[in-house]
């Protein structure tokens, strides 16, 4: 049974999942100046790539553009497809540090999404890579359209529902990645975008 929990009323910290890993939500983490700023500005600084995977005998492209930064040596690696990072720019460096501070972890590296409309999407996955190690810590910081992000149990099959909003912060840990899966579906009629931030760290 899917949970909608009641998440704006307040602009502390709300605790989404507290089972088999934890997920925290930071409504409105960023001020919206600054979230502005960041939407207008990104699309444009940032390498953005069509990345290709192999699916079923075929190559695929997927529904989304994404660009990876971050530390050198913090190569990753995910359904075939390798990213080597490009250097900080100022700004996600900035970000990370930021970041770093709020999680309690010292990040060092970044995976951007954009997705450009409601068409762009990502599928059932879990961040679970052996780069990542056992208890990975993401910071998933959101920017421009509203998007359901869901999360779902690998064994109960319990679904957490959830309204990423712009400037929203959703921190991830623990054993989550092992233990529940997730998914951003697509929005009919959306033509809205969103760019999505999340800071990782990779172990060699």
């Amino acid at each position: 049974m899917s949970q909608q929990p009641d998440l704006f009323a307040s602009k502390e910290p709300q605790k989404l999942i507290c089972e088999d890993g934890q997920a925290t939500l930071y409504p409105q983490w960023l001020p919206a100046a600054r979230r502005a700023d960041l939407l207008a500005q990104l699309p444009t600084t940032l390498a953005w790539e069509q990345t290709h995977l192999h699916m079923y005998g075929k190559r695929v492209a997927i529904p989304r553009l994404n660009a990876w930064y971050g530390d050198a040596g913090s190569r990753y690696s995910y359904s075939g497809a390798f990213f080597d990072p490009r250097p900080w720019t100022p700004t996600l460096q900035q970000l990370r540090d930021e970041l770093s501070d709020v999680a309690g972890t010292e990040f060092n590296s970044v995976l951007a999404n954009w997705y450009r409309t409601g068409r762009d999407s990502v599928a059932w996955h879990s961040d679970n890579e052996p780069e990542l190690g056992p208890e990975p810590t993401i910071a998933s910081l959101s920017l421009g359209a509203s998007r359901v992000f869901v999360l779902r149990h690998n064994k109960t099959q319990r679904q957490v529902r959830v309204t990423l909003q712009d400037g929203d912060l959703l921190i991830m840990s623990g054993r989550l990645q092992h233990a529940w899966q997730h998914q951003l579906p697509k929005v009919a009629g959306l033509t809205e975008t969103r760019i999505n931030l999340t800071y990782r760290r990779v172990w060699a």
